[in-house]
């Protein structure tokens, strides 16, 4: 059974190779594996169960199936010393491909050069705000170098963990050290955790938001479910009061009431207040607060409670409370009272009605 590992190359690239030997290569070890038209030279990044997992999660991984390629070898002292040869070699193919890039005019910026181990291919890659049509720069670059020409765009973050670099926390870019995929980070994320929406504050060497601003952001998330929302109209002891602030860590709820004044309560007197732990109290929300409010069950409510001055809803009526009556209705006889005849209905006993009026019989209005 091969055994699956993954390498590492130039600019933080990996990928999946299969190593067809009884004994599995060392972690860090250069080898030379098999490439599209080539060989190439990496370095043993993840073997065992840890490159099987990342196989099935990394965004450049094969998922639940093995790749196809394969790790040849391990790299001698001679390809190692072809490999750092290849270093300065990169280096002067960025600045001429630069030199070719402002020849033509275009709106791109080469990031890095990587040559192949064998240098039958060389790979470019750049950024650009807009697309660009590089089809010209491509036969110069081949003339050039005399060699198979990539060009690949990549963002502003691909860019960072390639180039690599030391971020405001004094640490190596997650990107470039250990983050397996670059996930989007959006600005709701620095809401949902009270940070700075200044961008000079959130934002990392690559001018996006920080990768970093995921991490703890589930946490906030479910920590808030237990708490109301901020701006909510709470019913508490006092009477009804507004939810000022509330702090997930310490678990406390500042809130204000009618009058003005402010306190603090523990997230268990809150709950107490307001009738979440025994379940005698409603709470009352907002007109624009999509969670419904708590009601009150009239099989739950004990009889000495049913007419308290807390509870006028189920005081029942006075004895001699007038009842209303329904509404009765007559239907005239071939007409409603208006011109042209058209039947209807009309109640009876309206004052200032039409009766009397003219085009009206009088007799029509009276009952059968």
């Amino acid at each position: 059974m091969p055994h699956l590992v993954e390498v590492a190359f130039k600019g933080n690239r990996k990928e999946f190779f299969l190593w067809d030997y009884p004994d599995p290569p060392p972690i860090n070890a250069a080898v030379i594996v098999d490439v599209e038209r080539g060989e190439d030279l990496g370095y043993i990044h993840s073997l065992g169960d840890l490159a099987q997992k990342r196989n099935g999660g990394c965004s450049h991984g094969c998922g639940n199936s093995l790749p196809e390629r394969k790790a040849l070898r391990l790299a001698s002292d001679k390809d190692r010393g072809q490999s750092k040869d290849l270093d300065r070699l990169n280096e002067d193919a960025r600045r001429k491909a630069m030199e070719r890039v402002r020849a033509n005019g275009l709106g791109m910026k080469l990031s890095d050069a990587e040559w192949q181990w064998d240098r039958k291919k060389l790979t470019l890659y750049f950024t650009a705000d807009k697309r660009v049509d590089f089809r010209n720069l491509v036969r110069d670059l081949a003339s050039l170098f005399r060699t198979r020409i990539e060009l690949k765009q990549i963002g502003v973050r691909d860019e960072a963990k390639r180039l690599d670099g030391i971020g405001r926390c004094g640490r190596q870019y997650c990107s470039a050290s250990w983050l397996p995929e670059l996930r989007p980070v959006n600005l709701g994320v620095a809401k949902d955790q009270r940070l700075s929406l200044n961008p000079s504050q959130i934002s990392g060497a690559c001018g996006r938001l920080m990768c970093c601003l995921r991490y703890e952001h589930e946490f906030y998330v479910q920590s808030r479910k237990r708490f109301p929302k901020e701006g909510k109209i709470v019913a508490t002891k006092l009477g009804e009061e507004k939810v000022m602030s509330v702090d997930i860590f310490r678990e406390r709820i500042a809130l204000r009431g009618v009058e003005g004044e402010l306190r603090s309560l523990t997230l268990p007197e809150f709950k107490l207040e307001t009738g979440q732990l025994s379940g005698a109290g409603a709470a009352v929300t907002t007109a624009d607060d999509e969670e419904p409010a708590e009601s009150i069950r009239p099989e739950e409510i004990s009889p000495e409670l049913m007419y308290t001055a807390e509870h006028p809803v189920f005081v029942p009526p006075a004895a001699n409370a007038p009842t209303a009556r329904p509404a009765s209705a007559d239907i005239a006889p071939g007409t409603d009272g208006r011109e042209g005849g058209s039947s209807g209905k009309r109640r009876r006993g309206r004052r200032g009605g039409r009766r009397g009026r003219g085009g009206e019989d009088p007799n029509s209005a009276g009952g059968q």
